[in-house]
């Protein structure tokens, strides 16, 4: 998804945010809506990116994550070293296809053939996520090195491409968040830390996404278990979600409700993690730092820090990367199964297509 760098950059973001469907569906009239929606919310989301410093920090986190990742890559998997990091966003600079442009300024495609891993840093899949990421570079590809079906030969020496598409219960992801959940803790007095409640805080999605039958809500909640499982089920603890926008249902209970229930209540620690979040950016700095937790009047009320630079949680995407790179595989098997109700034909190309270079991977040709 990516952020703004700069105040002057939000108007864009929300611009190209709005107008995917595959995150905000608005149907029909998702080329009107969208560009209203993005223009009444610009200045308001402009003063959210200002209290924060100016701009999101998610890009720098992302290209040091990727580089460090490289340099433990390059030791580890030397027989496909040297590794390069490129990094792109949905919605920010550097977008899919100036990343793409990258690539082949640097001598991939274009008839010098190489291999690429589009790497998603959602750990938890979702077609609104993940899913509108590859359509985007399904597209962008095609684009630049010509658009082929996926029953058709790839031009000679275009770039390779394959996926990893999810990792919601990848150990070395697991005890990065392990980590920050028990260094918070540790900030509460002994005898208060086994009361102390865990919200697990993820991006919701509209429920007519939900419906038709995304895979992020189960695999954000295996995400939690296996946390918990890693922390012996310690304490308490319960997901819900954050960041709706607009009238439509979304997916709840919504973190900010949750926080006020339970205070009301008399539960006054609770601990927030950003279960669905690789590295901190508006929803942690600005939503759950400066409107949730001071909301909530209780100082008991705290946010886990974000992986940003673990490097426990850096190991895990090298470990990752590794395991991908060495198993020939061209995506997860679930990444070729579609929703229950999916209608996107967008979305059937470019599964179709990421399978397909499985066959290339495998050394073989397309028979046509």
């Amino acid at each position: 998804m990516g952020g703004p760098s700069t105040t002057d950059e939000v108007g864009d973001f929300l611009s190209r945010l709005f107008a995917d469907g595959d995150l905000i569906p608005l149907g029909r009239l998702q080329s009107y809506l969208g560009p209203l929606i993005a223009r009444r919310r610009t200045p308001k989301i402009q003063k959210q990116y200002a209290a924060i410093g100016g701009g999101s920090p998610i890009r720098r986190w992302s290209e040091y994550q990727a580089a460090e990742m490289c340099k433990i890559l390059d030791k580890t998997c030397p027989e496909t070293a040297p590794h390069k990091p490129y990094v792109s966003f949905r919605y920010a600079a550097p977008l899919t296809e100036e990343m793409y442009a990258r690539l082949l300024e640097d001598g991939f495609g274009n008839g010098k053939g190489g291999r690429a891993v589009a790497f998603t840093q959602y750990p938890q899949y979702s077609c609104s996520t993940t899913g509108s990421s590859l359509n985007e570079l399904w597209k962008w590809r095609n684009r630049m090195e010509g658009k082929r079906s996926a029953d058709t030969p790839a031009p000679e020496g275009s770039i390779t491409w394959s996926v990893i598409d999810r990792w919601p219960t990848h150990p070395g992801l697991v005890e990065a968040f392990a980590q920050n959940i028990k260094a918070k803790l540790a900030t509460y007095p002994p005898e208060k830390q086994k009361d102390v409640v865990l919200l697990f805080s993820a991006h919701s999605l509209p429920m007519s996404v939900v419906n038709r039958g995304d895979t992020y809500p189960a695999e954000v909640a295996a995400t939690v278990y296996a946390v918990m499982q890693r922390l012996k089920f310690s304490n308490q603890y319960r997901l819900c979600w954050q960041s709706q926008v607009g009238p439509s249902a979304w997916l709840g209970a919504q973190t900010s409700d949750t926080v006020e229930g339970y205070v009301k209540k008399g539960q006054t620690d609770l601990i927030l993690i950003p279960i669905a979040f690789t590295s901190d950016h508006i929803e942690t700095l600005f939503e759950i730092d400066q409107e949730v937790i001071p909301e909530a009047h209780s100082p008991g009320v705290k946010r886990a820090e974000s992986l940003n630079g673990s490097p426990v949680f850096i190991k895990a995407l090298a470990d990752i990367a590794e395991q991908h790179l060495k198993s020939g595989e061209a995506c997860s098997r679930q990444l070729g199964l579609r929703c229950q109700a999916c209608t996107s034909e967008r979305c059937l190309e470019s599964k179709k297509f990421f399978l397909s270079e499985q066959l290339r991977l495998n050394g073989e040709a397309l028979v046509t």
